[in-house]
């Protein structure tokens, strides 16, 4: 009886072995911990400062700062009294609203014709899929500060004349002609003209776009479109049953990641907007700071409120495919 106490007891513990899930969970929790920090330590205490700064007076006296809490004051300025150089600031979120409005579907249409496009069996295709990707490198960093610099100078010295009076590629009557015997609204062809003339700043902001497409359509397996093909199913059919359905949550994502960077990039008149206010001086109750750091909360707030907005509306569509199916 004391052998087998004894046999027992020198049995070693077996270790407990980790599942794949948890390795993995540790491992990401691993690879963004550096961020976490940073953004504790960081941009948490930013954020507080600025949400604080909006709510309060700032001064300066004899190389010291004074802040003073004042309340919804910067708001109401805001919101009611301040006009800069392009208006009030209802009217300058009207506008990049309406700027959103027409971008949004230009972006993602494009996006998805060429993403089906390059996904195509055809040779040179992956030299094709750079060059629709080099138009985002190039408007990152210094090179989106030259392309700004010379849209600015083209501007003031009135643009590239064809010779007809306009510096547009393409007038409503050139569309007009083309889709007079098609029964076309007005509202459509202005949005195609529009759509033409800004061909450039779409094609810019649509690498990124066509690259999260592009990988939708790289894992919808093959298997799918042979039986479709075996169905009889057209390439018409294939795509709005199976193609367009099965990318859907890349729609969703691309939807919002365009949102986004629409509201931020250094181009938005909002965003222009607001560092105006911060470099001026003499504003408001609180100074230029103050309200800016207001306008830019409220504007926060906006951009949140649509991409809830945008995201709900197009998550109605989307489909997911289960790993049973």
């Amino acid at each position: 009886m004391t052998n087998e106490v004894n046999m027992r007891a020198a049995k070693p513990k077996k270790r407990k072995i980790a599942s794949l899930d948890r390795r993995k969970a540790r491992a990401g929790w691993i690879f963004v911990l550096p961020f976490i920090i940073g953004f504790l330590l960081i941009y948490v205490p930013m954020v507080l400062d600025s949400i604080m700064l909006s709510f309060q007076k700032v001064s300066f006296a004899n190389n010291t700062v004074t802040k003073t809490f004042i309340g919804w004051e910067n708001y109401r300025y805001a919101l009611g009294e301040y006009k800069g150089s392009g208006g009030t600031f209802l009217q300058v979120l009207v506008s990049g609203l309406a700027s959103l409005a027409f971008d949004l579907p230009a972006i993602l249409i494009f996006a998805l014709f060429m993403a089906v496009m390059l996904n195509q069996k055809a040779a040179g295709r992956g030299f094709f899929r750079a060059i629709f990707f080099i138009p985002v490198i190039l408007s990152t960093g210094v090179m989106d500060s030259i392309a700004t610099l010379d849209t600015s100078v083209e501007h003031a010295e009135g643009g590239i004349d064809d010779g007809s009076g306009s510096n547009d590629m393409v007038s409503s009557m050139d569309i007009q002609t083309l889709f007079e015997s098609m029964a076309v609204g007005g509202e459509l062809v202005a949005y195609v003209v529009d759509i033409i003339n800004n061909i450039y700043n779409v094609v810019n902001r649509s690498g990124v776009q066509m690259l999260i497409f592009l990988a939708g359509l790289q894992s919808i397996s093959p298997a799918i479109y042979e039986s479709c093909k075996i169905d009889g199913a057209t390439a018409w059919e294939t795509f709005w049953k199976i193609t367009l359905p099965m990318i859907s949550p890349m729609i969703l994502v691309n939807g919002v990641y365009t949102i986004i960077d629409s509201f931020t990039t250094a181009s938005n008149p909002m965003m222009s907007y607001i560092s105006s206010v911060y470099g001026s001086s003499g504003i408001g109750a609180g100074g230029a700071r103050a309200v800016s750091s207001a306008m830019a909360w409220m504007y926060f707030l906006v951009v949140i409120l649509i991409v809830a907005l945008i995201a709900s509306i197009l998550s109605a569509f989307v489909f997911y495919q289960r790993k049973n199916d």
